[in-house]
């Protein structure tokens, strides 16, 4: 089928198996978008040949520019860059930004009408109310791209309205599935990257790690589906095979299995309601054999505890939670933190953030500054 897509975030591990998917199935690239890595950027420009093509950095666009004055492409910079390329015309943006740096681009899309094939899922978490309001408004369709909220969506295709009782939502459990509080305290950032079943980038990877990600995914599944975070079962599934399920109001239990593989979410989202053909990896129940799931240690992996109770609490507490969690992933990254500490750090943040009943675009990025900035001010201050 064709389709005439943009992709943000092209050079990350999502938008490029984005792109490979387009690839495979002949798509056509309307505009891309990225950070600075440049060098991965010209050569997707040179293959695709978008209309557009965005960096956040802009030395890097200007380098980039200056590459790609051979052929028509425009080059434009900085988040007004990538703003411009979200809301050209296509069937559907696929939004893989990491980060709430993917906020302003998904308005930008919903401003231009635009269907959004959502990867970024700090959209919703930091500003759920009101991505859903001006989505609704704009008649515009959000489709989830992380693999469990895929499963979810597919797994709710043909179910009644209003006959989700409960959702599923697995996790692999990362890399220190079982650790104790202690035995985390000196892990390394390279024994955190190594999670066992994705391969992601460097963020979400420590973001799985610590199962922050899975509390993001929480707040991410309460603003998609309409439900409370009481309504939200975190399930550990090591073999990452069941990527989520839901159970009906019958007592029916549906949920979607496949390899992990990220090409086929980021396809059902560009083709919904059809399905593509693309050729991934078939499961075969048989080989892998058995299929295992346990509750989590929220004791221990305090994120997602304290994602569910952001949630609880709303307005601008989530924001909070996410603002605070980049800024201690990268100090921790960075060598300058300990692993342990980027839960310590989320919590205070959540803590310092006064509770709202409404609020504003502002209000988000003002929560997330203040957030970052607090982690910044504890950390000095040790």
């Amino acid at each position: 089928m064709s389709k005439i897509i943009s992709v943000l975030g092209s050079t990350g591990s999502i938008g490029e198996q984005a792109l490979d998917v387009a690839r495979k199935s002949g798509y056509k690239i309307k505009a891309l978008a990225a950070g600075k890595s440049i060098d991965k950027l010209e050569a997707q420009a040179r293959e695709f040949m978008p209309e557009t093509v965005a960096v956040f950095d802009p030395s890097a666009a200007n380098e980039l520019k200056n590459r790609l004055d051979d052929t028509p492409i425009t080059v434009l910079s900085g988040s007004e860059g990538v703003c411009f390329a979200a809301s050209q015309k296509v069937d559907i943006v696929l939004n893989a930004i990491v980060g709430i740096a993917g906020l302003k681009p998904t308005f930008a899309a919903m401003e231009a009408k635009n269907d959004i094939a959502l990867a970024n899922k700090e959209t919703l978490v930091t500003a759920g109310e009101l991505v859903n309001k001006r989505a609704e408004e704009q008649g515009i369709k959000i489709i989830p791209v992380d693999s469990e909220h895929s499963a979810i969506f597919q797994s709710l295709q043909g179910a009644p309205k209003g006959s989700l009782k409960k959702i599923l939502l697995t996790a692999s459990g990362g890399p220190f599935y079982g650790k104790t509080a202690d035995e985390l305290k000196n892990v390394t950032a390279a024994q955190a990257l190594k999670h066992p079943n994705w391969s992601m980038g460097n963020k979400i990877t420590i973001d799985s790690a610590t199962l922050m990600n899975k509390g993001l995914e929480v707040i991410e599944a309460v603003h998609l589906f309409g439900v409370s975070a009481d309504d939200i079962e975190v399930l550990v599934h090591r073999q990452s095979i069941l990527h989520s399920a839901v159970e009906l109001c019958d007592g029916a239990v549906i949920g979607q299995m496949g390899t992990p593989d990220m090409r086929l979410p980021i396809e059902y989202a560009i083709t919904w309601p059809e399905r593509g053909d693309l050729c991934c990896e078939r499961l075969s129940l048989a080989d892998v054999g058995t299929l295992t799931f346990a509750r989590p240690d929220m004791e221990t992996f305090r994120c997602l505890k304290l994602c569910i109770n952001a949630i609880k609490a709303g307005g601008l507490k989530p924001a909070a939670a996410n603002g605070a969690n980049e800024e201690a992933v990268a100090l921790f990254l960075s060598g300058k933190i300990g692993f342990t500490d980027i839960a310590d750090l989320v919590e205070a943040a959540i803590e310092a953030q006064p509770t709202v009943e409404e609020y504003t675009l502002d209000d988000v990025f003002e929560a997330d500054k203040n957030a970052r900035s607090l982690v910044l001010q504890i950390i000095n201050f040790r």
